[in-house]
């Protein structure tokens, strides 16, 4: 684990990536041995730049890991119905065993369509409608990759959360509403906030774990913190200057919490592992059903 110099400690996502890789890399060997190795499809619409850079680093973690992956790129003239026949064709080949739609899409393409069309049991990013009743009831299944990060992060970190106060600042399908479930599966008492809420800073106070995912650059500062929090920052958002900030004010949380996470090299770094875990689950249970 790495060292606490200073007074909050500072959790490191690239310490958490790297110890997920290195349990998975002797599960993708053994699978390689039967010579099933696990299967990512990657598609990537048009030629959005933050869109190509996270497909990009997708597939050189793939082949780093030894994951076989393919990427199938479409312009952003693409219609819904070419999309659905990739998608079709894709959930039919047994050699797949991952399938990841990279959003944004162009707004002519029905995303919600889209994504309902792949088979549940190749859905990576646990985005499937069936997906995410299965984690409303606790059941095994896909799940979002970045809130079941954070909580990989939590858990290696030691960070107890049965029995204390949760509060999830945003309210998306992605992060916010998946990582409220996953805090509650673990026996926290949380609480969800958004945009409309009254009082926020008032409700973010009361948090003993407080998860930032509302897209605004330092919005939480030191009068959301509760003294010994800890503190998870879920946002990048991009500043006039093109750096990259998080949803907290990093001195506040420095100052106050008893551990925060970074931006970057906080969150970022266990969402790719995340997606790589999840593909390695689905191509074990392929495996064992095929």
């Amino acid at each position: 684990m790495p060292e606490n110099v200073t007074g909050s400690l500072v959790l490191d996502g690239k310490w958490v990536r790297e110890q997920i890789f290195a349990e998975l890399k002797p599960r993708i060997a053994k699978l390689a041995a039967t010579k099933r190795r696990p299967g990512l499809a990657v598609i990537l619409v048009g030629n959005d730049p933050g869109s190509e850079i996270y497909v990009r680093l997708k597939i050189k973690t793939c082949e780093e890991l030894g994951i076989y992956s393919e990427k199938i790129t479409r312009p952003d003239t693409v219609t819904t119905a070419e999309l659905l026949g990739i998608i079709e064709g894709l959930n039919q080949r047994p050699e797949i065993d991952g399938i990841l739609v990279q959003t944004p899409l162009p707004p002519q393409v029905d995303k919600d369509h889209v994504l309902r069309a792949l088979n549940p049991n190749k859905d990576v990013d646990g985005f499937h409608p069936v997906n995410v009743g299965a984690l409303v009831e606790n059941i095994p299944g896909p799940r979002a990759c970045t809130p079941v990060g954070i909580m990989e992060m939590l858990r290696r970190y030691n960070i107890p959360v049965e029995g204390r106060k949760a509060v999830v600042v945003g309210r998306s399908d992605i992060v916010g509403k998946p990582m409220a479930l996953l805090l509650l599966h673990a026996n926290a008492t949380v609480t969800i906030c958004h945009s409309k809420t009254s009082n926020l800073a008032e409700e973010c106070r009361r948090a003993d774990i407080l998860v930032a995912a509302i897209g605004r650059a330092h919005l939480i500062t030191r009068e959301y913190i509760k003294p010994g929090a800890t503190i998870i920052d879920v946002g990048m958002n991009r500043k006039a200057d093109g750096k990259v900030a998080g949803d907290v004010n990093p001195e506040d949380a420095k100052a106050l919490a008893s551990a925060y996470t970074p931006v970057p090299g906080g969150v970022g770094p266990l969402t790719i592992s995340t997606l790589m875990a999840n593909a390695v689950d689905l191509a074990e249970q392929h495996l064992c059903s095929g």
